[in-house]
């Protein structure tokens, strides 16, 4: 019996209270195209606390357990998030990529949000920033840019981190961080496609939740 050939790359994203899953073919990135990503199947569930539960279901829904050998490459949003669903999927993706021996890619989810603008030439070439409003704890803003030697264009130059207020970042463009799962499943497939193509290893033991406020924290 021939050997299967790893051939899909699944990508998990779960930052907002909707679930996003991705499911496109490996091969086509390696393809000199302009369309590398084709027809990527992407599946989005509004879970919200019933994401621990339903993960597993709504992923093999995408792609089922026993398919799970023919995956080649997995990606994974990372927040900022929600702490119990950035958490759940992360944990997810790792324990799927170490089991499987597989390359997982970590992206957080505003760089993902940086990069759908941009694509939809609703940012210019200028730096920009985007934010996110907690409630009695601050702003969690992150830095972001054009930059040709970065992957897919975009670079973060300041990860998302917790201000005390808008008076405390400084100056430029500031855009409302605002989570769309399906459009940044995609982003998060390309990204990942990406990175299979310039050959990073891209261990899960480095794949890690980003919170920029303590889950312990008092309100």
């Amino acid at each position: 019996m021939s050997a299967v050939t790893p051939s899909w790359l699944l990508a998990l994203h779960s930052t907002s209270e909707v679930l996003g899953l991705g499911l496109a073919p490996l091969a086509p990135f390696f393809q000199a195209s302009a369309q590398a990503a084709q027809s990527p199947r992407i599946n989005s569930h509004p879970l919200g606390r019933r994401l621990s539960n339903d993960l597993l279901a709504c992923v093999e829904q995408l792609l089922p357990a026993h398919q799970w050998c023919e995956l080649g490459r997995l990606a994974v949003a990372t927040g900022p998030g929600g702490f119990t669903g950035t958490r759940v999927t992360v944990v997810f993706a790792r324990t799927l990529a170490q089991q499987l021996a597989l390359p997982l890619d970590g992206f957080s989810s505003f760089l993902l949000i940086a990069h759908r603008l941009r694509q939809r030439a609703e940012v210019g070439d200028q730096p920009f920033w985007l934010l996110q409003e907690l409630p009695r704890r601050g702003i969690v803003a992150g830095c972001y840019a054009v930059d040709e030697w970065a992957l897919g264009g975009i670079a973060e130059r300041e990860a998302p981190r917790l201000y005390g207020q808008l008076d405390d970042l400084p100056p430029g463009a500031r855009l409302e961080a605002r989570v769309d799962p399906a459009a940044d499943v995609e982003q998060l497939l390309r990204l990942s496609g990406l990175a299979a193509v310039a050959g990073s290893a891209a261990p899960w033991a480095n794949v890690l939740p980003l919170y920029p406020t303590s889950p312990v924290a008092q309100p």
